[in-house]
Formats: C-alpha cells, structure tokens, sequence
C-alpha cells in the first residue's frame, strides 16, 4: 500500500469530481507524489506540518500498472511517483489524520 497526503479542499475535489492532478507541488513536478507506510509521517512533518484536517489515502501501488515509478528523493529514499492523475477508482481506503499536540496522528496500521 502506498499514501497521498490530500488537504480537505484536495481531497473534496477528488471526491467531487473523481479525478485530481494533486497538490500544486504535484503539478509542479509533472506527478503525484506517494509516500509508503515508512516515509508518511516524515512526509506530514515535512511538507503539512502544523496542518490540520488531512487526509490520507490509501492506494494498492500494484494496480496503478507502469504510471507508477520509483525514483529516489528525500534522504536517497525510493518513493512512489504516479504519472498520471489519481482517480477515486485507485483509492482503497480514506483516513482522517489526527492532529494532537501539534503532532499528525495517523491511524493504525499505517506507520
């Protein structure tokens, strides 16, 4: 299993209109990115620290076929990469992520 980090409004597009390109950091670099259960926590910190009401995806990498590559990036780290938009067909589950004490709480099972 691989996961997208969406903003309330990025996951509200995605629910609404079945499709998204992502966040602009996404449409900057030409894909979506992923993180796996390993690298989402790091990722939260990272690029949502302080955000509240996210939402985490959950996509099965293997069925996104050859849009999906693996390509190093942060820390000399393999992370998924989707070249294609992510559809609400490719989502298998949605989580809330927590936020306590300043602190992503992600639920269990994921990190």
């Amino acid at each position: 299993m691989i996961y997208k980090i969406l903003r309330p409004a990025e996951w509200d597009q995605l629910d609404r209109d079945g499709t998204t390109t992502g966040a602009p950091i996404d449409v900057n670099d030409g894909y979506i990115h992923f993180s796996t259960s390993a690298q989402v926590a790091e990722t939260a910190a990272k690029h949502f620290a302080g955000e509240e009401g996210l939402i985490l995806v959950s996509v099965d990498e293997k069925t996104l076929g050859d849009d999906l590559k693996w390509e190093v990036s942060r820390g000399d780290q393999l992370f998924p990469h989707l070249y294609r938009n992510l559809t609400k067909r490719d989502v298998v589950a949605v989580h809330k992520i927590g936020f306590e004490n300043g602190t992503h709480v992600f639920p269990d099972g994921v990190v």
